[in-house]
């Protein structure tokens, strides 16, 4: 049958409302695996669709933040804050003349690698991981698109453009420390004269990742690159081995800052969860209206608002109050942004890179409002004690999972079980975490009930 596609001309980018500094399709790095461009979209929109696809992203339904699925069904899941984030996102990058494909992109992705339970689930499989490497949600994510999800007749992972793969893996910022070569030549000096093993790049000399074939476990992160509205953030402060390892095939140059339509992804994650999380932390009543007093910014626009509709329903006063916040913070980023684009003479998007500090920012009175927020959210809802007792039983859950498939890796379901290896060993410490990292919610407390409650039905009984 002949291809009905055959005669089309290749899809041209519509580059015309793109500024210089934005990702241009035309000039990305390309994917680790060579393919043929669709003749219907751009390199980042076929990325963005990949990842809509893809198994993980469906998974995002039944994850959650900060309340465990079953708790409601008006709080925000992990999908639908990747929606809201590449919503914002996809608005920012218009203003700025970047490249929406790419915001979105990466907007849709960033939440991929998350474990069940939030960032208490997390937790729980970092420290249970420790002994291997430790567990982070970034890195993992990487791990998806680029290994575990197996759809591609050619390749396993997603194959996606580089540009994307480094913003998901440095939307917060650098990984490693550049590299002085006054440190590069001493060192390599001294592991010359004293026949100690050569390092094979200046990153490895400097505590960057090594090339093929050396330990990436101990590879330092500069700490002060975490992103501060992290509630927990890296506390290992190392590169995840799979991040190391697919660096090292594909370098994402893991020393510099990713793109300006990455690091849009990266605070518009921060505007929409604030946000979220003042409406999901009212309505499930962890604090009041009258506490956000705490908040002297956000107090004022709930005050505005009831000045001008004297009398309005709860649940109107918060939504509109939130949407003008967003609203306010969005802007603020945008104006900051194009001052910063000024400022700092900045014509491409490697100048984006090479900057050494942020491009894409709020201002100063906008950062400490931010600040303040997450302050007042840390205090009266991450740490409510409603709140520490639903992330104490999903430890509990995560724990006890990975005990147990540790321990008896034969009770894995098929597929995985023929990955693990002994007990206790770490080809199968990376399985159950793998395993466990792309459970749901509710799949996790389903598989919990399955195993340690005897009175529970099990697959042979369904």
């Amino acid at each position: 049958m002949a291809n009905p596609y055959a005669a089309m001309k290749p899809f041209e980018p519509r580059e015309a409302n793109l500024a210089s500094y934005a990702s241009h399709p035309d000039k990305s790095r390309g994917r680790l695996h060579k393919e043929d461009e669709s003749n219907t979209r751009s390199c980042f929109a076929r990325d963005r669709d990949r990842i809509i696809h893809c198994t993980a992203f469906r998974r995002l339904e039944y994850k959650t933040q900060v309340f465990v699925n079953h708790e409601g069904d008006h709080y925000r899941t992990r999908l639908t804050h990747s929606l809201e984030v590449s919503q914002m996102a996809r608005g920012i990058c218009r203003s700025l003349g970047l490249n929406e494909d790419l915001a979105e992109a990466l907007a849709l992705a960033h939440d991929l690698g998350h474990t069940p339970f939030g960032h208490s689930g997390e937790d729980a499989l970092s420290d249970a991981m420790e002994p291997f490497g430790g567990f982070d949600h970034n890195a993992h994510t990487i791990r998806l698109v680029t290994s575990l999800e197996q759809r591609y007749a050619e390749f396993d992972g997603l194959n996606l453009t580089w540009e994307t793969l480094e913003g998901i893996a440095k939307h917060n910022g650098p990984l490693v420390r550049q590299t002085p070569k006054s440190i590069i030549s001493v060192f390599k000096n001294f592991a010359s004269n004293m026949k100690l093993h050569k390092p094979s790049s200046p990153e490895e000399a400097y505590g960057g990742p090594p090339s093929q074939g050396t330990s990436a476990v101990g590879v330092r992160v500069s700490r002060a690159q975490r992103n501060v509205g992290d509630i927990r953030g890296d506390q290992s402060g190392k590169i995840a081995r799979s991040l190391a390892e697919y660096n090292d095939r594909h370098n994402l140059e893991l020393e510099t800052y990713a793109s300006a339509e990455a690091q849009v992804a990266s605070l518009a994650d921060d505007i929409a969860y604030n946000n979220h999380d003042i409406d999901d932390g009212l309505r499930a009543g962890l604090f009041t209206v009258g506490q956000l007093d705490a908040v002297e910014e956000v107090a004022r626009l709930f005050h505005d608002v009831r000045r001008s509709y004297p009398g309005i329903e709860q649940q109107r006063l918060i939504h509109e109050a939130t949407r003008r916040l967003i609203n306010r913070m969005v802007t603020d980023l945008i104006v900051q942004t194009l001052q910063n684009i000024k400022d700092e003479r900045i014509e491409t998007a490697d100048d984006v890179r090479r900057l050494g500090k942020p491009l894409v920012a709020f201002s100063p009175a906008m950062q400490q409002l931010n600040a303040n927020l997450k302050q007042f959210l840390m205090e009266n809802m991450y740490r409510h004690y409603k709140v520490n007792r639903m992330a104490s039983k999903a430890r509990r859950v995560v724990q006890d999972l990975f005990t147990f498939f540790m321990n008896e890796p034969e009770c894995l379901p098929n597929g995985w079980r023929e990955l693990a290896g002994a007990p206790k060993s770490a080809k199968t410490a990376t399985v159950v975490a793998d395993f466990i990292a792309g459970m749901t919610d509710r799949f996790a407390l389903d598989e919990y009930r399955r195993i340690f409650d005897v009175q529970a039905r099990s697959w042979l009984g369904k």
